[in-house]
C-alpha cells in the first residue's frame, strides 16, 4: 500500500491529529521552543508482529515536513520487547504533538498483525486461507484489512458492491415463508443479472440448506457457525454431489463463526477452503508500544 500517494489515509490521519490535538497542543506551546531539535525512538513495550511504521511517518511529517523518520524494522517483522521500531529526529514540537496519534495507529495495526499471524500459524500445513470480514472498526477497513494481510491472511469482500452474499436476513425479508423457493428463484435471477466476475456466496446454516445451497451451484457456500461434525457431512455431500454430476464447477467451502484460536485447526482439517473471522478486526489487543526521547540537538 503507498500510503505516500493514498488520500484517504492522508485524510485519515488528517481527522485523527484534529480529533487529538484540537485547538493546539497547550503543554507544548508553554514549555517546549519551536526550534529544539531532538532525537527519539519508538519502542515495543511487548512482543508481536509490527504493522504500520508507514502510517506512524505520515503522522509525524504531517506536523513537521522536515522530520526524518528511520525504521529499524519492515512491516511484517516479529519484534520483542524492548526493541526499537524506528528513530525520529526533527522539532520537539511535532514530534511530542504526534506522539499518541502514531502510536494509536501503531498499536492498532500490529495488534491485529500479530493476531492474524497466530491464527496463520495455528493452521499451517493445511491448504485453507484466513481470511477477515467487515467487522472493522468505521472508518479504518483500509488500514484494518491491509494489517491482516501483513499479519498473513487474507481480505473478504471490502465493501457490500463486491460480492453478493445472501443471508438469513436477506431470505427472510424477501420471502420468509418460501425460502427454498426463494433460494432457487432469486438464485438463477441474480446469476443472470450479476455484473461478470461479481461472486455470489450462500450462508447456510444447517445440512439442509447446504444441500439446497450446493444444488445451487454458487461460487461459495458459507458454513454458518455450524458445529464441526455437520460441516464433515456437508463436505462429504458436495463430494458426492460434484462427483455424481461430473461438474468441474469450482465452488469454494468457507468456515464462518464459532471459530476461535483453539479450535482453529480442527476447522482447517475438516478440508474447508477458507476460514473467515471477525475477531481479527474488532477484537483488538493493540501491541504495546511506546515514544521516548533519547537526547536533544
Amino acid at each position: 500500500m503507498n500510503y505516500n500517494r493514498n488520500s484517504k489515509i492522508k485524510e485519515l490521519i488528517k481527522k485523527a491529529l484534529t480529533e487529538d490535538i484540537g485547538k493546539g497542543d497547550i503543554t507544548v506551546k508553554l514549555f517546549i521552543p519551536k526550534a529544539k531539535k531532538v532525537h527519539a525512538v519508538i519502542r515495543a513495550s511487548s512482543k508481536g508482529i509490527i504493522c504500520g511504521t508507514n502510517v506512524a511517518r505520515l503522522v509525524f511529517k504531517s506536523l513537521d515536513g522536515n522530520v526524518r523518520f528511520i525504521t529499524q524494522v519492515k512491516d511484517g517483522d516479529y519484534v520483542k520487547n524492548g526493541q526499537i521500531i524506528a528513530n525520529i529526529y526533527g522539532k520537539a514540537t511535532g514530534i511530542l504533538t504526534g506522539e499518541r496519534t502514531a502510536l494509536n495507529f501503531l498499536g492498532l495495526l500490529s495488534g491485529i498483525a500479530t493476531r492474524t499471524r497466530e491464527f496463520v500459524r495455528k493452521i499451517k500445513g493445511y491448504d485453507v486461507k484466513i481470511m477477515d470480514t467487515r467487522k472493522t472498526l468505521p472508518g479504518l477497513r483500509e488500514l484494518q484489512k491491509y494489517a491482516v494481510r501483513i499479519g498473513g491472511g487474507y481480505n473478504h469482500r471490502f465493501r457490500l458492491d463486491e460480492m453478493i452474499l445472501l443471508k438469513d436476513n436477506h431470505l427472510t425479508v424477501s420471502c420468509a415463508k418460501h425460502r427454498s423457493l426463494w433460494n432457487r428463484d432469486m438464485v438463477k435471477l441474480i446469476k443472470q443479472k450479476k455484473p461478470k466476475n461479481i461472486k455470489v456466496e450462500i450462508e447456510v446454516k444447517n445440512l439442509k440448506e447446504v444441500r439446497e445451497a450446493i444444488k445451487l451451484g454458487p461460487d461459495i457456500v458459507m458454513f454458518d457457525n455450524m458445529r464441526v461434525e455437520d460441516i464433515k457431512k456437508a463436505i462429504r455431500f458436495k463430494r458426492e454431489y460434484m462427483r455424481k454430476h461430473r461438474t468441474t464447477h469450482k465452488m469454494l467451502l468457507e468456515a464462518s463463526g464459532s471459530v476461535n484460536i483453539k479450535n482453529v485447526r480442527a476447522f482447517a482439517q475438516l478440508g474447508v477452503d477458507v476460514i473467515s473471522l471477525g475477531t481479527l478486526t474488532k477484537d483488538i489487543q493493540c501491541l504495546d508500544l511506546s515514544l521516548e526521547i533519547i537526547n536533544d540537538n
